[in-house]
């Protein structure tokens, strides 16, 4: 009962985090708008946001978590199954694939909504 509990405590937290980082992104897109005009420039920032927040929140870290050399083989149910007491470690691999995807991806976006 404690572990369904604890599992409940932290599906609540990440749904609180979604939703503002949601409210947040919308916020972004309206101010986007009224800054250049352009519905299409909206889009993109739309597009971009959800990507963003999805590549950020919704990665299966109990698969990530393991090995980097095991990433290419299936996860077995035992390994699915224990809970995870240190969720945020870092990773030096995870850190260098999200900063340069990332950094690229605002950069790209930058030149488009404000260059064009």
């Amino acid at each position: 009962l404690v572990f369904h509990t604890s599992i409940a405590t932290i599906v609540m937290a990440n749904d609180a985090v979604l939703r503002t980082c949601l409210v947040c992104l919308g916020a972004l897109v309206l101010l986007i708008g009224l800054y250049t005009y352009s519905f299409k420039k909206m889009l993109v920032t739309y597009a971009f946001g959800l990507l963003g927040i999805a590549g950020v929140l919704l990665p299966d870290w109990e698969f990530f978590d393991r090995d980097f050399s095991q990433w290419v083989y299936p996860m077995s149910t035992d390994d699915a199954q224990k809970p995870t007491s240190n969720r945020f470690r870092i990773y030096p691999m995870r850190l260098f694939l999200y900063t340069t995807v990332y950094s690229f991806g605002v950069y790209k976006w930058w030149m488009f909504v404000f260059n064009s």
